[in-house]
């Protein structure tokens, strides 16, 4: 009997180590100047511009610019509009870029509903990723534009989706 208590006891200890390591890596963005709100989910992603009452964009870099860039955009599309076709927007303005190959498009579900758009490009010799989350909430369209080389954009994917997921909008 008393094995089995340490042994609890021990996994309790673990348990609340465990979670309070992690509470130390998340924080919540929030700013007076914008609508909404979304989780960082680690230290290392660290704002770079910061939302105005003038300029309500906001930019985060995690590490260096190139490791992941991820930069905050509105719009807003027609009543009954398709999200398709704001993704074939903003597609036409990617298709500039050096390299340009457009990937796979995905469904998405966090506490907005919308799609990712996936893409490669070359950028300096390097190859480049680009993932675009396009979060719909009534006519208006949030659209998280990640951005990196290719092999850092691909390791660090649960934190952009962790961002995705938890970008909601203040009550």
């Amino acid at each position: 009997m008393r094995y089995i208590d340490r042994s609890i006891l021990l996994i309790l200890v673990f348990a609340a180590a465990g979670a309070s390591v992690f509470a130390q890596g998340t924080e919540t963005f929030s700013d007076p100047n914008v609508e909404y709100t979304f989780e960082i989910p680690d230290e290392r992603w660290k704002m770079t511009v910061k939302p105005s009452a003038a300029d309500p964009q906001v930019e985060y870099v995690f590490v260096d610019r190139n490791d992941g860039h991820f930069s905050l955009r509105k719009t807003s599309m027609a009543q009954g509009g398709l999200m398709s076709d704001v993704i074939r927007e903003e597609e036409q303005k990617l298709q500039f870029m050096r390299g340009y190959v457009a990937g796979k498009e995905e469904n998405f579900n966090g506490r907005l509903v919308g799609a990712i758009f996936n893409f490669e490009y070359v950028e300096r010799g390097r190859p480049k990723s680009g993932r675009y989350y396009f979060l719909r909430s009534g006519n208006t369209v949030y659209i998280l534009r990640f951005t990196g080389y290719r092999d850092k954009l691909r390791s660090i994917q649960h934190y952009t989706d962790a961002i995705a997921r938890t970008f909601n909008l203040k009550s």
